[in-house]
């Protein structure tokens, strides 16, 4: 059972996360974001603290690194002994805290910080929870202290993943890849990128397997960085790939092509990076709340939960309407990602998180600017920064719509397609 208080072992890490968002990106957030697509030389030092907390055995990075899949020892929902229980049934395990949730906690803090900063720490890309996901024991070995994007959407090819027309044809101990990528994150910096291709397209979705190209391969050419509305820190590429060569062994996981559940493992991968996007949109609905907290203090409005709303003044009754809704979207992220750690599927669970967080993320900030007034538009404070950035965490790694749709299959029984 779910245990609601951060874990003792991982305290450290959050509070050292905390102090690199007050101290390290809150200054400089606000230089990157009009400085757009240059690399921020202060997170190679950001990058050697992390590495040195991954080494010590104190912290864990941006990917998580266990699979959501029920591990080979048979565990299943009922293994799971409760937390503080005292004891444990015969047939059960001890509950884990591992590094999903971990990553959950340290990203929530730097996200506080600076989310486009956040996704430009070297080494920390979602491409790396993508490897973690699906790859083998030799493969996370092989690729270990990599930096990892992750490439799925190509043009006209958005939300629906298992309509990827990128394709990957075997060439002896290659396999070639052609077609388009675009909205790669950190993929210009990144040295790693895995592009997601179809093996036969005539199969459909089953037949999409996950590759590792190296950054420097010659068949995979940059073709622009993209200007966006928000995470300017971050940059996001599109890629053309030309009879791009890979080693068959850079195929993530099984390269069979399985006619049941074949797809099944390429979105495993979603399972372990949703979680990780919603933490990433409680960490700036959590940088919004609190400044507009203290600004709405400066001025003589300050909320009290023990009072009915109606009582209070609107903006009051607002602020405490939106930390309602920010415990909901935390305690169901800490809920998909606890599951992840215990071997138990979460694919609705991923859903429902990075669902509401991602929306609840975009209308508080946006509220947050309101009730600041004047103060919350101007460039003088963040907020007008956090609500451009909001915008994009209600969108990859599936859009709102799509999340819902995962959720509604998994509480329906029905197969994608059954209910489209």
């Amino acid at each position: 059972m779910i245990d609601l208080e951060v874990p003792k072992k991982f305290r450290p890490l959050v509070a050292q996360a905390r102090g690199m968002a007050e101290e390290v990106f809150w200054p400089i957030s606000r230089k990157y974001d009009r400085a757009e697509h240059e690399y921020p030389a202060e997170l190679d030092l950001v990058s050697a603290v992390i590495d040195g907390l991954s080494d010590s055995g104190a912290g864990q990075g941006a990917g998580a690194s266990s699979s959501t899949r029920a591990k080979d020892d048979g565990a299943t929902e009922g293994d799971v002994a409760a937390v503080g229980s005292g004891r444990r049934a015969k047939g059960e395990r001890e509950n884990r805290n591992g590094s999903n949730l971990s990553s959950v906690l340290s990203i929530l803090e730097t996200c506080r910080g600076d989310v486009g900063l956040t996704l430009s720490i070297p080494r920390q890309g979602l491409g790396n929870a993508a490897i973690a996901a699906v790859a083998t024991e030799e493969q996370k070995a092989r690729y270990a202290g990599k930096w990892a994007a992750m490439a799925i959407t190509e043009p006209e090819v958005g939300s629906d993943s298992g309509a990827i027309r990128t394709t990957a044809v075997k060439d002896g101990d290659e396999y070639v890849i052609n077609g388009e990528k675009i909205y790669v994150t950190a993929g210009e910096r990144a040295e790693l990128v895995v592009v997601w291709a179809t093996l036969d397209r005539s199969l459909g979705k089953q037949a999409i397997k996950s590759f590792v190209v190296r950054r420097d391969n010659p068949g995979m050419r940059l073709v622009r960085l993209e200007h966006k509305l928000g995470i300017r820190a971050s940059d996001t590429a599109a890629f053309s790939l030309q009879d791009c060569r890979v080693p068959a062994e850079d195929l993530l996981g099984d390269p069979e092509i399985r006619i049941e559940g074949g797809f099944g493992g390429a979105m495993q991968t979603f399972d372990n990076t949703r979680p990780l996007v919603a933490a990433m949109a409680l960490g700036l609905t959590r940088a919004s709340l609190d400044r507009t907290t203290e600004l709405l203090a400066d001025a003589g409005v300050v909320p009290d939960p023990d009072r009915p709303a109606a009582t209070q003044p609107a903006a009051a009754a607002r602020l405490l309407q939106m930390e309602a809704d920010y415990q909901a979207a935390y305690l169901l992220t800490l809920r998909a990602a606890w599951m992840a750690d215990n071997g138990k599927p979460n694919s609705m669970e991923a859903s429902m998180a990075k669902a509401k967080a991602g929306r609840t993320c975009v209308e508080v900030s946006l509220a947050c600017v309101e009730l600041a007034g004047a103060t919350g538009y101007a460039e003088t404070e963040l907020l007008e920064k956090w609500a451009r950035d909001s915008k994009i965490l209600d969108i990859f790694e599936g859009t709102q719509q799509i999340q819902l749709l995962v959720i509604a299959r998994r509480l329906l029984g029905y197969s994608s397609r059954e209910l489209k």
